[in-house]
């Protein structure tokens, strides 16, 4: 019998060897450049480490000739800065740049906001001061730009309805752990954004406690039937930092989230939701305001916002005015209610060729969800006995999942009322948390909280 021929790694061509090289992860080609000298020396072949520098780091030739580095040290060099990360940061850093990139365009002051990112040091430094791990997610983040300053707009949303404004800031780290929350009802639990107007803030839950689960952003909404305090309903905005502030990117860049006045405005348009009459279409976009919302008692609080548009095409002969409203309303118990009445919101706009009309309402619910349609009622300019319908689309407005804390505690006699002591955490009378300094002592200017519709 012929003896069989054993192949020598080391008598092997590097081409393959490279080529196979070339599937593996970067921890693989680390793990192979330990079995032989010769593999040590392939591993650290430049085109491989390329790849990686480029799938992990999301870095370009031009960074590599900047850096003065090969393909190989540069990725050493990341890696021993934000290797932690690195299951973080290509999805953090696309958002990130995304959302720079929109604003350039659309809002070019808020760039000027946003601060530059925090240091492991600084980091670490924070964690000792909560007593408290933070998210590598959020960490990972926040090691790109560290918040953004106390100003406004804020880079998380705006709203505005007739008296009623809100726009979030998003909290530089700092910031954050002077807000760190360890009062009952609310332990463990740290402030990723903050309005000046409304004392609105959406939390971070940095453990498994009271009900939330670690990693959970959300918005803290005191049950005002309880006899408890502490009894604490939050209405969830995310199921991890990661996934809260890239759905919120992505909502911005793709249009979802209107720019109005050079803010981001939180109103989302229901795909579908268009209905065209004639030469008149009309939309609609809905948003609901936590704030104003509460799970117990039931209350949600929602606005819309119209849209309507004559087409350019028309001709000027079907120039018309609105007359009034009508709407049925639907909630998710089964109700249906029915309302009519002149105008919208005191205005009967003139609709003319190439004319666009828009308007914000708003509205409140007992039920989590419901839906309204409804049309308005139109006579033409040239012949006012000629009257006609434009259909308004079905829209829907369902309020974020919420979440009870386990226990609750109701007075009955006491069922609208919520007492509450401890001041310096709590204003019993916007029903919000209150962040200590450095956000106490800080002289806001005033703005303007009017309405920004009809536009």
């Amino acid at each position: 019998m012929a003896a069989s021929s054993e192949i020598q790694l080391d008598h092997l061509p590097s081409d393959p060897l490279l080529h196979i090289l070339s599937y593996l992860s970067y921890r693989d080609v680390v793990h192979c450049s330990y079995v032989s000298k010769r593999l040590n020396d392939l591993c650290k072949h430049n085109p491989l480490w390329r790849r990686h520098c480029c799938n992990h780091w999301l870095l370009t030739d031009a960074d590599r000739l900047q850096s003065g580095l090969s393909w190989c040290s540069l990725f050493k060099k990341f890696y021993s800065d934000l290797g932690r990360y690195i299951e973080h940061y290509v999805v953090l850093k696309k958002s990130w740049e995304q959302l720079k990139n929109f604003l350039q365009q659309r809002c070019p002051r808020m760039i000027a906001s946003l601060k530059a990112g925090a240091t492991e040091v600084e980091l670490e430094e924070i964690e000792g001061q909560i007593g408290c791990k933070l998210p590598d997610d959020y960490r990972c983040s926040y090691r790109i730009h560290n918040g953004q300053k106390l100003v406004i707009p804020g880079l998380m949303g705006s709203m505005s309805l007739s008296n009623h404004y809100r726009s979030e800031v998003l909290l530089d780290v700092e910031t954050a752990a002077g807000g760190f929350q360890l009062r009952k009802g609310m332990r463990r639990c740290l402030p990723l954004t903050f309005c000046f107007h409304t004392g609105l803030s959406q939390y971070l839950a940095l453990e498994d406690a009271e009900g939330r689960r670690k990693s959970e952003s959300f918005y803290p909404c005191p049950d005002q039937t309880a006899q408890d305090p502490s009894a604490i309903d939050m209405f969830i905005t995310g199921t991890s930092f990661s996934d809260w502030f890239t759905g919120y990117v992505n909502n911005v860049v793709t249009g979802e989230y209107p720019i109005i006045k050079d803010q981001i405005f939180r109103y989302v348009h229901e795909k579908g939701c268009v209905a065209t009459t004639g030469d008149i279409t009309v939309s609609v976009s809905t948003s609901f305001l936590p704030e104003l919302s509460s799970v117990h008692p039931p209350h949600f609080f929602f606005t819309y916002r119209i849209r309507i548009e004559m087409s350019r095409s028309a001709s000027p002969e079907a120039a018309c005015q609105l007359d009034s409203r009508y709407w049925k309303i639907t909630t998710s118990d089964g109700n249906v209610e029915e309302v009519q009445g002149p105008g919208v919101v005191g205005e009967f706009p003139i609709m003319t060729p190439g004319k666009v009309h828009e308007y914000a309402s708003c509205t409140t619910f007992s039920t989590p969800s419901e839906y309204m349609e409804g049309h308005y009622t139109f006579h033409s300019l040239a012949n006012k006995e000629e009257v006609f319908q434009v259909a308004i689309p079905r829209f829907h407005m369902v309020c974020p999942p919420f979440r009870e804390p386990p226990t609750r505690t109701v007075n009955q006699s006491e069922a609208r009322c919520l007492n509450i002591t401890d001041n310096n955490e709590y204003d019993s009378k916007s029903r919000r948390f209150l962040l200590p300094s450095p956000l106490a002592n800080l002289d806001i200017p005033k703005h303007e909280c009017q309405s920004f519709f009809p536009i």
